[in-house]
């Protein structure tokens, strides 16, 4: 085979060498070790809660290692395809589909680098609130928790719905949900902001066009060894029936939880479950995050690492726009990844804009 192919296979060589060294797989090979001994342990699950953070923690590790692993093994075949092409040429088709599996593999590696923060690999709560454009607003809001449940269900991740309030009329006044999944919170740390639509108002008997806005908050899971300043004697807990959709109970007992933290005002209500003390624990999980992201702001005045700039919900500071009349565009204001297809986009199909944002973010 020509020397284009010794050198691609080169190129493709020190992609391989530098993986290993930015994702530190030596080091998460002794970590891996290290928990694996651990989970051995005769006592091991007698802490039912940090040996599912342990053994969380070691599957996250061992599927990195094992995908650092499958990208060797692409390039040795590559290899060795392309030895034996230079005998038989019908092993030429076997050496570029080998080639191809190996970049898919690096690119998906490179993007793995991305997610080193300190929650990044973790579990995330994401938020939808209605900004302006009243009950355009609350439908917008519904718009977008369909758009991001759909998009976890094509990652696999799982999405346990914590609080959902609606609208007067229509749509919804907020939404917040758990995702569960790897890389769940560096994934979606895209989403963080402001998100634009433009359309004609399906509630004007003119038909006119209508902007509005909602905004996203995306904050970590914290794992119950980060250190949170929440004194329970501050919470004011109240509970109340849970509704759903037009009013009608979800069941008939007050199952529902509101947390009020008297100190700085945050409110938290849970509502989803059935039992009362599993919506309480929801409800203090999500506290002790906007609690943590608090103590960020104050040492952090200028840069908020968990939320992002913060932005008025409103016209000239969004993040994204929607367009769905006078014509059919997605754009993302920061990446400049765009696309027509924008019932795709509200269908879940948000990959391009979530990988497009990471790339951008660190160009810069």
């Amino acid at each position: 085979m020509s020397d284009i192919n010794n050198k691609e296979l080169e190129e493709l060589a020190g992609r391989v060498a530098d993986a290993r060294a930015f994702l530190h797989i030596d080091e998460k090979t002794v970590e891996l070790a290290k928990l694996d001994a651990q989970a051995a342990e005769p006592t091991f699950w007698n802490d039912a809660t940090r040996a599912s953070a342990v053994s969380k923690q070691a599957s996250n590790l061992r599927v990195t290692i094992d995908e650092y692993d499958e990208a060797v093994s692409s390039l040795e075949n590559a290899r060795a395809a392309l030895e034996l092409a230079d005998e038989d040429e019908s092993f030429a088709e076997e050496y570029a589909a080998t080639v191809a599996q190996l970049r898919a593999q690096l690119d998906a590696l490179e993007i793995e680098s991305w997610f080193s923060g300190e929650f990044d690999s973790g579990d995330a709560i994401l938020t939808v609130n209605p900004g302006q454009g009243g009950l355009e607003a609350q439908d917008w809001t519904e718009m977008l928790y369909r758009m991001y449940t759909r998009y976890a269900d094509s990652k696999g991740w799982k999405v346990t719905v914590l609080d959902v309030v609606p609208g007067e009329g229509i749509g919804l006044d907020r939404a917040t949900i758990q995702i569960e999944g790897r890389n769940v919170y560096g994934m979606l740390r895209s989403e963080i902001g402001v998100h634009r639509l433009v359309r004609i108002s399906p509630t004007d008997v003119k038909a006119r066009r209508q902007t509005t806005f909602a905004s996203v908050e995306v904050l970590p899971v914290l794992d119950d060894d980060i250190e949170v300043d929440l004194n329970p004697a501050d919470v004011r807990v109240d509970v109340y029936r849970s509704s759903g959709p037009g009013g009608q109970c979800v069941n008939t007992t007050d199952s529902a939880v509101r947390l009020t933290h008297e100190p700085t005002g945050i409110v938290v209500t849970c509502q989803n479950e059935k039992s009362q003390l599993h919506n309480k624990e929801a409800a203090f999980r999500v506290l002790r995050a906007r609690l943590y992201e608090l103590e960020q702001q104050k040492r952090q005045q200028e840069i908020d690492a968990l939320r992002g700039e913060r932005r008025d919900n409103s016209f000239g500071s969004q993040i994204r726009n929607y367009v769905l009349y006078p014509y059919q565009l997605v754009k993302d204001l920061r990446s400049g990844v765009e696309t027509g297809n924008v019932d795709a986009v509200l269908g879940g199909d948000l990959e391009e804009f979530v990988i497009g944002y990471h790339k951008w973010n660190v160009s810069q």
